[in-house]
């Protein structure tokens, strides 16, 4: 389709869709209606808004996920419309898109996980922690998934925040989970879990572990659970340092040395934390599953640029556990139309600025955020200054008239359009509704809410109070 400027002087609003409705996307929402001019839709694939800030935080963090006041506030916004259960791609294609809407903006995160690609990862028993973390919150996605959570020891692997929430999900006391909004399947499935140790796997040294001193401190304050550091592994792992390590690192480093110190006090559960592994192979076979994992220890060494890495020695030894879950990181999915980087799992961009991968140049009127746009780094509020940085090459292309004229910019043709192709198109009225239905559901149980995980259901709830004036 021919590329036509906008006419700053017909006074028309600028129309901006957002693809994608967690943490970057409501961020740059939010950013984009403090100008006057500007109006808003959010397209979302589920009925249900706020991505990870749902789907990802762990259970056990309520206060974490109170970052929804602020996405609710957008919500309320007069020039702000929600349009659930539309999937780019199934209901609506980019080029329709760029009929109706000056620009467009993706945040659609990166929920695919980064295989080892190392021998038996396909056994039963071995997951991704992605899918873990979205079956224990109710995901759509997930909820049919079958953990046996049958075995005794359970593995890890990673050494970032995500490794840690899943160690502390197959060992939290089930009183505590029992009053969070963890998915009904799960709370019932870890209730009888005979897990009672987890292994935690870092193919580097402490200094070096991506987690965060709050995620690190809340393991030694876990009930009826021991943390264990094996002193003279977690020294060799420190042997060789970072120059300079940052504060995070420095106060992480204390921990684990506490941690080292600490006598055993016979907990019924632990999580073992270990440095300097990395995996070679998941043992075990097709009919009984995932055996255990042989490891090889690593020394870190340095590299030209300064920088650590890890490599291999010659001392293996093997693990022996059932459930093997893999948290070595998230990757973005391509969309269909949107220029994908395959290397870095994210979409071609520069600044925020989608680019067309052959030559670099920049597709007028398509944005990116968030993950999908940097990598899976950072935590909620990284997203918020992301999310300005994208805004703000919008506005500097508002400002040179250099976004796309669309055809037909009328706010309700694309409302028809959606419709038409999805009839139970969700408004922010009816995950309103929804809202109030899980509320309800977790109010005589003390739990902030119970989690449809059904979209079939989350539909009919909806339709109780759907509302989509034409």
């Amino acid at each position: 389709m021919p590329i036509v400027l906008a006419d700053p002087s017909d006074n028309q609003p600028v129309r901006i869709a957002v693809v994608g409705s967690g943490p970057a996307g409501f961020y740059a929402a939010g950013h984009l209606l403090k100008e006057s001019n500007v109006e808003v839709d959010m397209l979302e694939r589920l009925p249900t808004p706020h991505g990870l800030v749902r789907s990802g935080v762990a259970p056990d963090h309520p206060k974490i996920k109170t970052v929804t006041r602020v996405y609710e506030k957008t919500s309320a916004h007069p020039r702000f419309r929600f349009f659930g259960n539309i999937e780019l791609g199934r209901d609506v294609t980019v080029e329709e898109l760029r009929e109706h809407y000056h620009a467009i903006i993706y945040a659609v995160g990166a929920a695919a996980d980064r295989p080892l690609g190392i021998a038996g990862e396909e056994l039963p028993g071995s997951w991704a922690a992605t899918d873990f973390v979205g079956w224990y919150n109710g995901h759509p996605d997930y909820c049919d998934l079958d953990f046996d959570l049958g075995c005794e020891r359970a593995v890890v692997i990673g050494n970032g925040n995500v490794a840690l929430d899943v160690a502390r999900m197959l060992t939290l006391d089930h009183a505590e989970l029992a009053i969070t909004d963890v998915a009904d399947h799960a709370l019932e499935a870890l209730r009888e879990s005979a897990v009672r140790e987890v292994v935690v796997l870092g193919r580097r040294g402490p200094a070096q572990a991506a987690f965060t001193n709050p995620e690190l401190l809340e393991l030694g304050e876990m009930k009826d659970v021991d943390v264990l550091v094996d002193g003279d592994e977690l020294e060799r792992a420190l042997a060789v340092t970072d120059t300079g390590m940052d504060p995070t690192s420095e106060r992480n480093v204390k921990v684990l040395r506490e941690y080292a110190q600490r006598p055993l006090s016979g907990q019924p559960r632990r999580i073992v934390l270990r440095f300097l592994l990395s995996p070679l192979e998941f043992t075990g076979d097709p009919n009984d599953g995932v055996a255990g994992v042989r490891v090889v220890r690593n020394e870190l060494v340095g590299g030209a640029d300064g920088a650590l890495r890890a490599q291999a020695t010659d001392q293996e030894e093997t693990i022996e556990a059932g459930l093997v879950l893999r948290a070595v990181g998230y990757r973005g999915r391509p969309l269909p139309g949107v220029p994908f980087d395959e290397q870095r799992g994210v979409i071609v961009n520069e600044g925020g600025r989608v680019q067309d991968p052959d030559g670099g140049e920049v597709r007028p009127g398509e944005y990116v955020v968030g993950w999908i746009k940097r990598g899976p780094t950072g935590v909620i509020g990284t997203n918020k200054k992301d999310a300005q940085e994208t805004v703000d090459a919008i506005l500097q292309d508002m400002a040179a008239d250099a976004l796309p004229s669309p055809p037909n910019s009328d706010a309700q043709a694309i409302e028809e359009l959606l419709l038409l192709r999805r009839p139970d198109l969700i408004t922010y009225e009816g995950w309103s509704e929804i809202d109030r239905h899980e509320r309800g559901l977790g109010e005589p149980h003390g739990r902030p809410r119970v989690k449809l995980t059904r979209i079939e259901e989350m539909l009919r709830v909806a339709a109780e109070q759907r509302s989509v004036p034409l």
